[in-house]
């Protein structure tokens, strides 16, 4: 970065002090706080994280430094539910991603579901996006989910929300931009999935698994010790 383009010390001084305020207003509201969801400390936590974002991206900018702070955007949390404490509706918003690990076995299934059908050679299997076609129009998507290694793919990132409403939407409201209209603040619940929680599971297993290594060869040595011990004398009492 060039030293026109560097934020002047000033500014990273005046992050660090909206830095502090926003401690302060967090603190405040946490001390005042009416329940476990007050919208209070869930706004002041948002303004905290913003200007701690902007002072670091500074301080870096600056002099190249960073803080030890890590706290997580507004975006990894839901906000406090403001929805009906009686919801008479409900809606499930899933995604499921997946990667095309094996092209030609996929081909392969989408050529047997034509077949079955009646339309073999439809160019329609011939193509990963025609197969793909073919293979969600046959299957629903929880049987997919559960058989997508047969089907030559490879599971990813998956989430499930349930979000609650006075009165079910009307039919064909939503179903041009079918997540557009979520209000975070309708959300009953959320339940996710990613290999990044599988790698944290991963590393704490590891050393898990390290410990009791440790442990074994303890108590193999100990075993061993016990191995040059004189043998008891069985009619000593």
């Amino acid at each position: 970065m060039s030293d026109a383009a560097q934020p002047t010390a000033a500014e990273v001084r005046a992050a660090a002090e909206a830095v502090k305020t926003a401690l302060d207003r967090h603190l405040a509201a946490v001390e005042r706080r009416s329940g476990e969801d007050d919208p209070a400390v869930f706004e002041a936590f948002n303004q905290l994280a913003a200007a701690a974002e902007v002072y670091d991206e500074l301080l870096y900018d600056r002099y190249d430094e960073v803080t030890p702070f890590e706290i997580p955007g507004a975006e990894d949390a839901l906000p406090p539910y403001t929805g009906p404490e009686e919801p008479n509706a409900l809606s499930v918003l899933i995604r499921r991603d997946y990667a095309v690990a094996e092209p030609q076995r996929l081909l392969a299934h989408a050529e047997r579901i034509e077949a079955a059908e009646g339309d073999d050679g439809s160019p329609a299997s011939g193509t990963v996006h025609g197969a793909l076609g073919l293979l969600f129009g046959e299957f629903e998507p929880d049987e997919i989910a559960s058989r997508h290694k047969e089907f030559g793919l490879e599971e990813g990132d998956s989430t499930l929300w349930v979000t609650a409403a006075d009165e079910p939407a009307d039919p064909g409201e939503w179903l041009e931009a079918p997540f557009e209209q979520v209000d975070p603040q309708q959300v009953v619940c959320r339940f996710d999935v990613s290999a990044v929680f599988d790698d944290e599971i991963d590393d704490v297993d590891d050393e898990d698994d390290a410990d009791g290594d440790d442990l074994e060869d303890e108590l193999e040595s100990d075993l061993d010790e016990d191995e040059d011990l004189e043998p008891l004398d069985a009619d000593r009492r």
